[in-house]
């Protein structure tokens, strides 16, 4: 495409300018020195060292003139060759590879369009052409602003710089590798021209998702040649390269378009494009061919993507080490769990359909993460929705839960199920919360009740009682780090929170109040075998082990008859504790067995909401994803640790039973906070009521037969399902 402007491609450096000599000035007469004792004429002290400076200047001068001359007679090393990154999951078997070799064309640089190479010079060196391969000026002005930041914020490599270290060196920090660096981009600079750097640099810089050089990357992001690029193409190509990570369009829209408007504002600045330019191409709309990224096509591509991302970003590690250096990660993907999630997600979507799912599952005693869906299809986009945030609805509502159990409710705690319009913030605000449905009990129902059936206006009375405040620190403390406003919405999941987040959160009541920090790599070595990292188990306690079991028990309740969970409680023959979550645009289901957690998420990515049958395909997902994932594992109770009671209560009071009441059922408490008084004012003992509550009324019977708590009852309630 040629080029509408009639700027020249690049600016020619000007020749320098001689300076004249100024004349010298007619020597002063010199005065007699004085003379010593011995006759001799004393020497000045500054003499002496203007004599010894000048003879340093001098020898400095020297050994500059031989190190130049040295590196212009020697040959450039040869090119070093990249190494393939290999992922191996769990078992030890190879996963996957960054890249199986490079995909780059080469094209010259006259077939490269002037607006990619313009654009790349004003934001990557924009005084190329006037300086010898070192911007001094970008050295001291990268350093001031890192002195004051107190840390790495900007770099200062030249084009050049960058070009000597992608062709010839390894990505290793030291010393060593940065004196090569000086050394081959003074070398390259002395033989090659600066249309000849600029050649080599566009086909060997890389752009992400494995396309190496301008021609393989315009094919890649745009489906034409490098020479047919727009100026709003070019600007956001010349963005990439700083961070393919943080600038692919495929994998941060926000942050591409953020760096082509300072790509195109920079080459403002050099003059290189009008500021009316610059406006018609931020306002050109691009359009992205759907990425076919290059590697080996192998499995859990969105869980690979997430290992390269948590090495650089969370571990440190070197992109340039991940991307070609040969590096060997080990990671905690159970292959297993990851073909059950990958069917389940594509068994629980039609295919005519466009919605969209994520799962996430973790090992809770470990942090592990065992299983990961982002999408559907990688092969449309490689957009992972198992870590971006969307609102959880009442999935969030067992977090709340805990925290309302840490602050001295019980499971039997009563609140009224009705429209209700809530006052807060001392009466100045309101807020009317619904039912799904508008479907309401209309009268007290209790805190086991309320997460069965998600009661809406029970959560609001429970997040105003204990205070908001409190809620957001427990989900803190869980791992939840999206925003969080403590106001009576935050009960019903309304601030945002990702798949992954909520599978840790529920991980942590699954290993009894412990939370693991989530661990997808275990170790990472180089090509020499060395380990560059181990990971270390990283562990808090969240609650305790009493206040864990008894909501996990409460969450059971989901999965039962009356439950929002019941209709897939026979596709799980293990005991399950969990709660789903819906939205207008998201339907979840989170849930865990002793042994693993997961959390599923399916919606739009945006602009449309879900249909009545679209809101419960995340229930069945999960039910098959779990029930497969742990196939040939023996069923496990959730073990009842030290501090909890079972207590056989009156159901329409929440007493104790006694021998006047209506009926019993039995109910979980945290020891020191069951009911103490007998619904008929009896005084039967605690024992008593627990242990036979038929022997002081034969005709007594269970409210429900499927109400049977504790772990006795849980036993009992699996072993029905086989």
């Amino acid at each position: 495409m040629p080029n509408p402007r009639e700027e020249p491609l690049v600016t020619k450096r000007p020749a320098w300018r001689r300076k004249k000599k100024a004349e010298s000035s007619p020597k002063a007469a010199r005065p007699p020195l004085a003379e010593g004792r011995s006759g001799h004429r004393s020497r000045s002290p500054l003499r002496w060292l203007a004599l010894l400076a000048g003879t340093g200047f001098s020898l400095a001068l020297l050994l500059l003139a031989a190190v130049l001359l040295t590196l212009r007679l020697q040959s450039l090393p040869v090119s070093s060759a990249s190494e393939v990154t290999q992922i191996y999951d769990a078992s030890g078997n190879l996963l996957d590879s960054f890249h199986a070799g490079q995909t780059r064309e080469s094209v010259p640089l006259s077939r490269i369009s002037p607006d990619l190479v313009e654009a790349t010079i004003a934001i990557e060196d924009r005084r190329f052409y006037s300086h010898g391969g070192f911007d001094l000026r970008g050295m001291a002005r990268a350093a001031l602003v890192n002195l004051e930041s107190g840390r790495a914020r900007q770099g200062a490599s030249t084009i050049t710089q960058q070009l000597a270290r992608n062709l010839y060196l390894t990505h290793e920090r030291t010393w060593k590798r940065k004196l090569k660096e000086a050394a081959y981009t003074a070398q390259l600079e002395m033989n090659l021209s600066k249309e000849q750097i600029l050649g080599q640099y566009f086909n060997q810089i890389y752009y992400g998702h494995g396309a190496y050089g301008i021609e393989r990357a315009s094919k890649m992001y745009y489906g034409k040649h490098a020479s047919e690029l727009t100026l709003a193409e070019a600007a956001m190509l010349a963005g990439v390269p700083k961070g393919p990570k943080y600038y692919s369009p495929y994998l941060n829209e926000a942050n591409a378009y953020r760096r082509q408007k300072l790509v195109l504002a920079a080459m403002v600045e050099t003059g290189a494009i009008t500021a009316e330019q610059a406006a018609a191409a931020r306002a050109e709309k691009l359009e992205l061919k759907p990425l076919q990224p290059a590697g080996s096509g192998g499995g859990a591509p969105y869980f690979r993507d997430y290992v390269r991302q948590t090495a650089v970003d969370q571990l440190g590690l070197d992109e340039g080490l991940i991307s070609e250096g040969g590096a060997r990660i080990y990671t905690t993907l159970d292959p297993a769990m990851q073909q059950a999630a990958e069917a389940a997600v594509k068994e629980g979507l039609p295919a005519s359909s466009q919605q969209q799912a994520a799962l996430v599952a973790i090992e809770p005693s470990t942090g592990y993460i065992r299983a990961m869906v982002g999408g559907r299809d990688y092969r449309t986009g490689p957009f992972n929705r198992a870590l971006s945030r969307r609102q959880p609805g009442s999935s969030f509502k067992p977090i709340l839960y805990l925290a309302a159990l840490q602050n001295g409710l019980t499971p039997v705690t009563p609140f009224t199920s009705a429209p209700t319009i809530f006052s807060y913030d001392g009466g100045r605000k309101t807020y009317a919360p619904h039912n799904y449905h508008d479907r309401y009990a209309g009268g007290d129902i209790t805190m086991r009740e309320a997460i069965a059936s998600s009661d809406n206006t029970y959560a609001v009375n429970t997040i105003l009682r204990i205070g908001a405040d409190k809620v957001v620190s427990v989900a803190r403390q869980l791992g939840l780090a999206g925003d969080m406003q403590p106001l009576p919405s935050l009960a019903l999941g309304t601030y945002p929170a990702s798949p992954l987040e909520m599978a840790s959160a529920f991980g942590a009541l699954a290993a009894g109040g412990v939370r693991a920090e989530p661990t997808a790599i275990l170790r990472v070595e180089d090509s020499k075998g060395e380990v560059l990292y181990r990971a270390e188990p990283r562990l808090s306690r969240v609650s305790d082990p009493a206040h864990a079991y008894v909501l996990t028990s409460l969450m059971e309740s989901v999965f039962e008859t009356g439950g929002t969970g019941s209709r897939v409680s026979a596709m799980i023959r293990r005991p399950v504790a969990g709660k789903t979550g819906t939205t207008a645009d998201d339907a979840w289901l989170v849930g865990y067995t002793p042994d693993l957690a997961a959390a599923v998420w399916t919606g739009y990515d945006k602009g449309r909401s879900l249909t009545a049958s679209e809101a419960h395909r995340a229930a069945p997902i999960f039910a098959s994803f779990t029930e497969n994932a742990l196939s040939g594992r023996p069923a496990r109770p959730f073990q009842v640790p030290d501090g909890v009671v079972s207590v056989a209560v009156d159901p329409a009071s929440g007493l104790r039973y006694g021998p006047g009441c209506s009926g019993w059922r039995m109910e979980l408490f945290v020891a020191g906070t069951e009911p103490v008084g007998a619904c008929d004012g009896s005084s039967a003992s605690g024992a008593e009521a627990v242990a036979n509550p038929a022997a002081a009324d034969p005709s007594a019977k269970p409210a429900r037969a499927d109400q049977e708590r504790g772990w006795l009852g849980g036993l009992s309630r699996w072993w029905r399902k086989r």
